[in-house]
Parts: structure tokens; C-alpha cells; sequence
């Protein structure tokens, strides 16, 4: 398991799907997708002494910065690492 340490969040990228016109649907994508779902969370980071709240949490599908993260493959699963402020909005 990893856990994300402070403002981190891990998050697992959604693939991409395209319906071709006859239904086909079509997974592989140059692009890559910006919507993902959070696997887990960092406690919070440190800010005047208190410790900042995390407004995603596991489960949630968001919307992030299509340049942040790093990589990470861990037991053949793919992962990204971003920090809180990359994510630009929640997917209800």
C-alpha cells in the first residue's frame, strides 16, 4: 500500500474511452485523460502550526492539472502522486 505523506494525493488514472458511430468503444488514447480516481490521501500539510484539512478524499473522481504528478508503478498498477493543489475540481 502506499500512503501519501502530507498534502499528497495518489490517485489512479481513469482510461479514456471513445465510442466509435457503430458502438465499437475505442481505449487507447493518444491524450492522456485528466479525470482520475483518488485512492488515497495525505494526512494534510503543516500551515502556522495547524494541520491543513484535505478536501479530497479516497473515492472521489477529480479533475486535475494535466502537467503535475509523478508517476509511480507499484504491484504492475499505474499511479499518480499530485499535490492537493493540482486538483481542479470534483467529479459528482
Amino acid at each position: 500500500m502506499i500512503k501519501p505523506l502530507m498534502d499528497k494525493v495518489l490517485i489512479k488514472m481513469k482510461e479514456k474511452e471513445e465510442t466509435t458511430k457503430s458502438g465499437i468503444i475505442l481505449t487507447a488514447s493518444k491524450e492522456k485523460p485528466q479525470i482520475a480516481e483518488v485512492i488515497e490521501v495525505g494526512p494534510g500539510k503543516m500551515v502556522d502550526g495547524k494541520i491543513e484539512e484535505m478536501y479530497v478524499k479516497k473515492g472521489d473522481k477529480i479533475i486535475f492539472n494535466k502537467y503535475s504528478g509523478t508517476e509511480v508503478k507499484y504491484e504492475d498498477e499505474e499511479y499518480l502522486i499530485i499535490s492537493q493543489d493540482d486538483v481542479l475540481a470534483i467529479v459528482e
